[in-house]
């Protein structure tokens, strides 16, 4: 593991034993885990690159369990990592030697199920497919759809504000969540939010919504559910050049069409889709655009057809409009299978996610393919062409020496050039370890230095989710005593994670 860490404290785990002890008095005394084969599946999230087993496992059941777990540990300052279903492609869940890892899977209850608010209310462990599951038979739908979501918990999808194919209209996480309880380091437990559209208040809410797992312990989410749309169609449509492709993609926003889902595939992606779902995508495409609309049947048809006209004014050279929903369902089978599918062509793929502005990407995949020359290894695009979220899929074999390292090399290039072309190192996966120590490529010392102000603000004693988002970890006292020289902190000689 290239990935720098901070060395874990001696004291601490030399009172490992006490701690797992006091752990069992505090929840079920199977709650607990802390034999080093039991943890092992605990020891990475989805980016299993890095990997590092926890001090110990506890698995709460109850918003008391977790209150008091919490306060026990900021009492004997003992670290905490927050963990949902382990589907982070960041390392957000990524575990610490020294720390408790504090699972959240046992927490997977829906509670309330309101149609006349239109809302539900769920336990943080609950899937995000699940939800919808539960809605469907009475017409209506939970909209963010993240690839992984027959498996990730909408606990997970709050830390990162999850998006998903359909967010370029339906919005990330952040829009569908209308309020949280959540438990602060200390054991106190707040609510933010609630049912209704715009509480009252500072905007707590969309502070904690993406935050990474670094403010609080997430234990019930009340979300967003919409009545499913009367129709849907979808246009299947290949063309000659990324370029044509990505100026239909500008061309479609720019006409005042906002599709409810528009996803753009290269074609390493399109062939690897191909030859494992089967689903008739063309092969002789260099891009392939998946464009769907929703709402009433007409509304459907119209922008439908708009859409292919201004596919053919760029050159598309293969154009299929849905006409059923066994069809409509077929072109998104394989962009939905698409990481699986690509883990058949290498023994390794590293995902990256970063956003651009959509009129950068042509541009952007170009020079991603002369940086594929330049590391010697293979790449395959798959991304959210919508709103500019790509997800490069870099191929590579750990067992082959040095190419992990330049994987790490070439995604840190790819998040350079986004930054470069104005767009943001991460548009869904959030930072977590992958991304920590390139938040200076976006951030000067200052804009870092007041974020994490806000972290000291819940968590003040930095035991929660530490060594994640911030490249340097200021202790909490010595941030108010930072000043402004020439537009940059000046920072203490303290240490660095």
């Amino acid at each position: 593991m290239s990935l720098k860490m901070p060395p874990p404290d001696q004291a601490v785990l030399a009172r490992r034993s006490e701690i797992i002890a006091a752990l069992e008095r505090l929840v079920a005394a199977d709650a607990v885990i802390s034999e080093s084969a039991a943890l092992r599946p605990y020891e990475s999230d989805a980016l299993t690159a890095y990997r590092q087993p926890p001090m110990v496992v506890v698995l709460p059941e109850t918003v008391q369990q977790v209150s008091a777990v919490l306060a026990w540990c900021d009492g004997q300052g003992v670290k905490v990592v927050p963990r949902g279903s382990g589907t982070s492609l960041s390392g957000g869940a990524l575990p610490l030697a020294d720390a408790v890892l504090l699972g959240m899977a046992r927490f997977n209850r829906i509670l309330d199920i309101s149609y006349a608010d239109r809302v539900a209310v769920v336990q943080p462990g609950v899937t995000n497919l699940a939800i919808t599951q539960a809605v469907e038979e009475a017409g209506f739908y939970y909209a963010p759809d993240p690839s992984s979501q027959i498996a990730c918990s909408i606990g997970g999808n709050v830390a990162e504000n999850s998006g998903g194919v359909h967010c370029l209209k339906y919005g990330l996480t952040t829009h569908n969540v209308l309020g949280i309880e959540l438990v602060l380091m200390d054991g106190e437990i707040m609510r933010l939010g609630g049912r209704q559209l715009d509480p009252a208040g500072l905007d707590l809410l969309g502070v904690v919504v993406g935050s990474e797992g670094l403010l609080g312990v997430v234990t019930e989410v009340t979300v967003r559910i919409l009545p499913r749309p009367e129709g849907a169609r979808a246009a299947l449509i290949g063309f000659p050049s990324v370029e044509s492709a990505g100026q239909c993609v500008a061309d479609v926003i720019a006409a005042g069409i906002i599709p409810a889902g528009m996803e753009m595939m290269d074609k390493k992606a399109i062939h690897a889709a191909e030859a494992f779902v089967h689903v008739g995508y063309p092969l002789e495409v260099e891009a392939l655009l998946i464009v769907e609309v929703d709402g009433a049947a007409a509304e459907c048809d119209e922008l439908i057809e708009r859409i292919a006209d201004i596919a053919r004014s760029n050159r598309a050279i293969t154009l299929r409009l849905s006409s059923n929903e066994q069809e409509r369902l077929g072109f998104w089978a394989g962009r939905k299978a698409a990481f699986p599918a690509v883990g058949r062509i290498a023994p390794d793929y590293y995902c990256m996610d970063g956003t651009i502005p959509r009129r950068r990407l042509a541009q952007v995949l170009h020079r991603m393919e002369e940086l594929a020359v330049r590391y010697g290894l293979g790449i395959a695009n798959v991304f959210h062409a919508g709103d500019g979220n790509l997800h490069p899929l870099i191929l590579y074999d750990a067992n082959q020496p040095g190419q992990l390292e330049r994987a790490e090399a070439f995604g840190r290039d790819i998040l350079r050039l986004c930054v470069e072309v104005g767009g943001v190192l991460t548009g869904e996966h959030g930072v977590g370890v992958e991304k920590r120590d390139l938040m200076p490529e976006m951030f000067n010392a200052t804009d870092l230095a007041h974020q994490q102000r806000l972290k000291c603000a819940f968590d003040p004693d930095l035991l929660l989710n530490p060594g994640k988002v911030f490249p340097t970890l200021h202790r909490c006292a010595e941030l108010g005593r930072m000043h402004v020289h020439h537009g940059e902190s000046r920072y203490p000689d303290l240490p660095r994670f």
